[in-house]
């Protein structure tokens, strides 16, 4: 009998059920570590978030909004206007500031869809990004100011750049204080907190992704006797490991931007939450693109009547025409390359690591069918193929 017939102990049943369960609930927090770390902390991940995000229509409206409302709070705009105004129009400044607010409101729409101007909201981010994480690892530097208690963003410049476009003058733009457009990041208070919430960070998304791919290992190396249907297991898992994080996704999206956004900037924070988040959302499909292959391999190697039927017709192909399989292994690595749905296929360790699986599992399917065709059928007197994957299918091949 073959070897995967042997059937486990309780016991041993027990530790697999307990190190995919593990395994699975670690995967999950190692998740959440991993995009902590590609996006919110690396300053290339932020920038292009920041891309993204500048280049949405409903964030350049909210953006225009509240840089029009820092002029008016900061600058004496009908004064401002009545300096360029004939003496005989004075008294038109005031209705005219008034009315020129939402035409501004308009016109910085208009100027944030400029590519130079976004590149100076980029630079701002990226700025202020960089100083933020130099903080948050203790680091000190030029240009790091957590001032009045506070680390901050600065898009002084960006306020003074459109002041001078509007027509302002320079008069006018110098009397913005230092703190116009100032936007708060981190309090003094939360310093410490967050201080040690990115060294655990830092320490997690490094070793929790080796400690599930050990765990999940270990426990189809116990699984002796059922070892394909523990793989399938560990398919399935990840795929629920997945559902989960885009879950979580979109319910913790809906929590922070309700508790923290105004009822009027909520279709915005929703944007900004899905761009800064979407490495998650990246790794929690790749979580269930990687269980579904599984399953489906799984599923291929089994005893079910389908598989079997499928193995029956590839089997001619597989076994005699090896260049062909391997061409199309091939090819399909390629297409995975091509698409680089995941982080994983868009570095070379994560093709070379797709690369050893694919060719693993030709390897594998290669002898399954060889030893299948080599193998003599089982007559339905004696009970036939048994159609499950906790026992070797005896399929009895035959390529004629």
């Amino acid at each position: 009998m073959a070897a995967n017939s042997t059937p486990l102990s309780r016991r041993r049943r027990l530790v697999v059920w307990l190190l995919i369960v593990f395994a699975s609930l670690i995967a999950f927090v190692s998740t959440l570590a991993l995009w902590t770390e590609r996006q919110l902390l690396d300053n290339n991940g932020w920038r292009s978030a920041s891309e993204q995000v500048i280049a949405d229509q409903q964030v350049q409206q909210a953006l225009s909004v509240f840089v029009v409302n820092q002029l008016y709070q900061y600058v004496d705009v009908p004064a401002a206007l009545q300096e360029r105004l004939p003496p005989n129009l004075d008294p038109l400044a005031g209705p005219v500031a008034t009315g020129l607010r939402q035409p501004a409101v308009d016109a910085v729409a208009l100027m944030l869809k400029r590519p130079r101007v976004q590149d100076l909201w980029v630079a701002a981010s990226g700025r202020a990004h960089q100083r933020l994480v130099n903080v948050l690892e203790d680091k000190t530097g030029a240009g790091i100011s957590t001032g009045n208690g506070a680390v901050t963003l600065q898009l002084g410049v960006i306020v003074r750049q459109f002041a001078d476009e509007l027509g302002l003058g320079q008069r006018a733009v110098s009397r913005l204080p230092p703190d116009a457009g100032t936007i708060t990041l981190l309090r003094s208070s939360q310093l410490n907190s967050a201080q040690q919430a990115v060294h655990v960070i830092r320490v997690l998304s490094k070793w929790l992704l080796v400690l599930v791919l050990a765990m999940y290992t270990a426990a189809a190396f116990i699984a002796r006797g059922e070892r394909r249907v523990t793989i399938r297991r560990i398919g399935w898992s990840l795929v629920l490991v997945g559902l989960g994080v885009l879950v979580v996704r979109k319910v913790v999206g809906n929590y922070v931007i309700d508790a923290l956004a105004s009822p009027a900037y909520h279709g915005v924070g929703h944007r900004v939450w899905l761009v800064t988040t979407s490495i998650l959302g990246e790794i929690g499909t790749a979580s269930i693109f990687y269980g579904v292959l599984l399953v489906a391999a799984m599923f291929l190697a089994g005893g079910t009547a389908p598989a079997r039927a499928i193995r029956r017709v590839i089997a001619p192909v597989v076994v005699r025409q090896p260049s062909v399989v391997w061409g199309a292994a091939g090819a399909f690595l390629l297409l995975l390359v091509l698409w680089g749905g995941t982080h994983a296929l868009r570095t070379w360790w994560g093709i070379a690591f797709f690369a050893i699986l694919i060719a693993a599992g030709v390897i594998a399917l290669q002898r399954q069918l060889r030893d299948e065709l080599e193998s003599p059928p089982v007559p339905a007197s004696e009970g036939g193929p048994i159609a499950g994957d906790e026992v070797a299918p005896q399929t009895g091949l035959a390529v004629r």
